[in-house]
This record gives C-alpha cells, sequence and structure tokens, in this order.
C-alpha cells in the first residue's frame, strides 16, 4: 500500500515528491515518482477552463484560511454585482451547508454546497461534478469558495479562468513568506479586516511587498468585508474580468 507522505507539496517539484511504502518508517522503501502527480489533473483542468470560456462563463477559485472573511466578502460583492452579473456560487466545505444557506439567504444567487469527503482541497473534477449542479446557461460569473486552507487548495488547478485568494489582517503580514504557492498562483489578493489593523502588528505595505516578492503579477486590493471598504473595487476587477472573457459586453 502506498501513502502520500504530508497533504502537500508546497511549491516544491511534483516528480520529486517520494512515496512511503508500508507503515514503519524505519522499514520503508522509498519511491521516487517520474511523472508529476498532478498531470492528469492538469489536463482536465485545462479543458474545463476551456469549456467554460466556450459557454461564455467566468470561474473565479476563492481561497484563504477559514475564517479570513471569504463568505462575508462574497455577500457583500455579489450584492453589488448582481444587478449587472448574473452570479452563482459553489462553497466547497469537509462537511456542512452552513456557507451555502447564508449566500442564498443573503443575496438570492445560484447557490450549492460541495462536500469533499474530508479532502482539503478541490480539483478539477470535483469542480465539474459542482458545475454540473448549476444552470450555466444563466451563469457570467460563477465562484468557488475553495476549503478553508492556505496549502492544499493552491496544489490543484481547479480549472478556473482566475484564482483569488484573502489573507485577514489578524493571520499576520508574513504569510506570503510562509505559504509562498498560494501567493504565487494567485491573480489577486484581497487584503481583508483592514479595519482592524491598527489592533495588530500587521504592516500592509511591508505585507504588499511580501506578496510582489512571490509573485509580481498578483494584484492587490485592500477591503473590510465587515464596513464594505473596498468592496467596490473587488466588483469593478471582477466585472472587468468578466468583460476581458466576454468582450466587453458588461458596463461596471
Amino acid at each position: 500500500m502506498l501513502k502520500l507522505i504530508g497533504c502537500a507539496l508546497n511549491g516544491r517539484d511534483p516528480k520529486k515528491v517520494t512515496l512511503v511504502y508500508g507503515g514503519k518508517m524505519d522499514e520503508v522503501k522509498i519511491i521516487e515518482i517520474k511523472k508529476s502527480v498532478f498531470a492528469d489533473n492538469d489536463a482536465d483542468a485545462a479543458k474545463l477552463r476551456e469549456e467554460l470560456k466556450q459557454k461564455g462563463v467566468f470561474l473565479l477559485n476563492l481561497m484563504s484560511s477559514p475564517g479570513s472573511g471569504k463568505t462575508t466578502t462574497l455577500i457583500k460583492t455579489i450584492n453589488l454585482l448582481k444587478d449587472k452579473l448574473r452570479v452563482a456560487v459553489m462553497e466547497a466545505d469537509i462537511d456542512s451547508d452552513v456557507d451555502a444557506k447564508k449566500i442564498l439567504a443573503a443575496t438570492g444567487v445560484q447557490s450549492i454546497q460541495l462536500h469533499t469527503g474530508g479532502m482539503c482541497h478541490l480539483d478539477a473534477e470535483m469542480t465539474r461534478q459542482g458545475l454540473g449542479g448549476l444552470a450555466l446557461d444563466d451563469v457570467d460569473l460563477c465562484i468557488l469558495e475553495n476549503v478553508g486552507n492556505l496549502v492544499c487548495p493552491a496544489e490543484f488547478d481547479t480549472g478556473a479562468t482566475k484564482n483569488c485568494m484573502i489573507l485577514s489582517v489578524p493571520e499576520g503580514d508574513d504569510k506570503p513568506l510562509k505559504y509562498p504557492l498560494m501567493f504565487s498562483v494567485c491573480d489577486l489578493v484581497l487584503i481583508n479586516k483592514i479595519d482592524v489593523a491598527k489592533y495588530f502588528d500587521f504592516d500592509i505595505e511591508r505585507c504588499k511587498g511580501y506578496i510582489r516578492m512571490r509573485n509580481p503579477r498578483a494584484e492587490v486590493i485592500e477591503i473590510s468585508a465587515l464596513t464594505g471598504e473596498g468592496i467596490d473595487k473587488f466588483a469593478a476587477w471582477l466585472i472587468d474580468q468578466v468583460n476581458g472573457q466576454k468582450g466587453g459586453k458588461i458596463n461596471a
């Protein structure tokens, strides 16, 4: 029986990941993998991304730690967007349907809950299954709220058009240094809970510098999901992205 050591690569070359055979560390056989364990998923993700493009659906993969404010941010953002874009949401969690119910009650948009069966991430096939539960002919923007985790979700391409992550102030401004892959795969970073920044040792400009160190191409928007500050900028970014895929058909 083969067992993967750990759950994530955290930026390491997948060709160099080792598998352990057996259960006892002093009686193991180390096997060097010659092919990326993500190869099949990468192909599935590329295919899904192209299919969504042909359908005119922009898929945003939203990632963060638990408690960073993903659902609250989505509610505020969707209520700004829903008269301009046809929005749908997929909420991914190990269990419960709390977030999907919150989204539906607060916004009225299509919202479904995905249970991962204990998995700490979604891959392309799991995303495809979730999309099958939505009426995609009536969707411009689909937002996937991934499982709360700064490691595993960054490892797997979901087939999303763009990746976004939320970093909340209480987590600390050094997270880009500790979780390099998450920040390197994201097109947009939202720094949330800026309304409480003065109560924490969080230097926003220093954090932006760390983000640029990991990913010079990533855009950064400061927001407060509680007060609504900066949410209009996030909404405008989403409209621009959807327009880019649809050819400029939607007005901000």
